[in-house]
């Protein structure tokens, strides 16, 4: 299992770990390359050099594929064709010395190193577009999904994240952090859908948060502000194509306010799931009492956003989630427990938080995650207010 989803993997922000995400093979570069290619040509010399001291009835031309397939996978289709190519003049000179370059055998051979030659270097090709196609999503999803701060006030910050398709590094949740001249906000939410096709509805929620919550508007102003904006955003990119409804595309978020010198943390919650408060060695999750409707349903609201203040003390912490953590399914199809494991935690600090939920998450989901998965945990400097 994970990654929305970096190349290091720092304190402040843990990817859990997900080897069906990894690339079947990553591509030597460098030195590397031209090393391989060198061991590639002495192996494709040696095979006729060899051939001339084995007895007649046996042929080493079979193992002059093993070199054109790794110089396929791990160097690149360029040199893989030059491979090949020297591949197959080696296979005529090793049957010209033996003068069986016409017999069947050695033609079918010949054939055979040809197709698969062939074969190899389009494989390659296939896997240099990948490689190419990934390196742009990761581009697309680092200026999308910005790494979350390790700090920001008082306020200290871990976070993991997963997209549910494999390679892709962002999906359908979303996180993003924001400075007011004397708080701290913080979004965390969930479009409808799941990896590259709500990558778009993703970069739209975090434009409109990045916009609108460094200004010093209240709470309330910040989550219409991002209603109005993801509700036109929706609307105005809904393609009859992708087989959704309209009124069904939204996005369950909460957003959160933390002032620096107060004892509080402020939630308003839009059919997202409640923030669990680690206060001492007692975990309670954040029902607010005026739940709002999803973004982008904002038309069934009545009366506008009313945010819930909860105390959020010294050395208290927040573990903020989405449903791709809760809905994660063991082999017999029970989900996640966590209300249940956090107890255990109450002594961990962000970063290790986010790292004991993802490690627990993944032991409990060990066939792999089918939704994307964001975590978020944030503490109250114990030294401060």
């Amino acid at each position: 299992m994970p990654t929305m989803v970096r190349a290091m993997r720092t304190p402040e922000e843990v990817r859990p770990r997900d080897r069906r995400r990894q690339m079947p093979s990553e591509k030597l570069t460098g030195g590397r390359e031209r090393a391989w290619t060198a061991t590639a040509i002495v192996l494709i010399v040696l095979v006729p050099l060899l051939d001339l001291f084995v007895p007649p009835d046996v042929h080493l031309a079979h193992a002059l594929v093993l070199p054109v397939a790794l110089t396929a996978v791990l160097v690149g289709s360029r040199r893989a064709a030059l491979t090949a190519g020297l591949a197959v003049l080696a296979l005529v000179v090793a049957g010209a010395e033996r003068m069986t370059l016409a017999t069947e055998d050695v033609l079918v051979q010949l054939g055979s190193l040809v197709l698969l030659s062939v074969v190899l270097v389009g494989v390659s090709r296939l896997l240099e577009r990948r490689r190419l196609e990934l390196a742009g999503l990761r581009r697309v999803s680092e200026a999308v999904l910005r790494p979350l701060p390790p700090r920001s006030g008082p306020i200290s910050i871990a976070s993991a994240y997963r997209a549910a398709e494999v390679g892709t590094p962002i999906g359908g949740d979303l996180y993003a952090v924001a400075r007011t001249a004397d708080s701290t906000r913080l979004l965390i939410g969930d479009v409808r859908g799941k990896g590259l096709a709500s990558i778009g509805d993703t970069e739209l929620v975090l434009g409109a948060f990045r916009a609108a919550a460094h200004r010093q508007s209240p709470l309330p102003e910040l989550v219409a502000s991002l209603e109005g904006s993801v509700r036109w955003g929706l609307n105005e990119h809904w393609d009859a194509a992708d087989g959704a409804d309209a009124a069904e595309r939204f996005v369950t978020a909460a957003v959160i306010e933390i002032p620096d010198h107060e004892p509080w943390v402020h939630v308003i919650s839009c059919g997202h799931l409640p923030p669990l408060l680690f206060h001492r060695e007692k975990v309670t999750p954040l029902d607010v009492t005026d739940p709002a409707p999803p973004l982008g349903l904002g038309a069934l609201a009545d009366g506008g956003y009313t945010p819930t203040t909860f105390a959020f003390g010294p050395g208290d912490r927040l573990l903020m989630y989405t449903d791709g953590v809760t809905e994660a399914r063991d082999a017999n199809g029970d989900f996640y427990p966590l209300l249940e494991r956090a107890p255990g935690w109450t002594a961990h600090h962000p970063p290790l938080l986010v790292q004991a939920v993802t490690d627990d998450l993944e032991a409990h989901a060990a066939a792999g995650l089918n939704d994307d998965m964001a975590v978020v945990a944030l503490e109250r400097d114990p030294h401060q207010i």
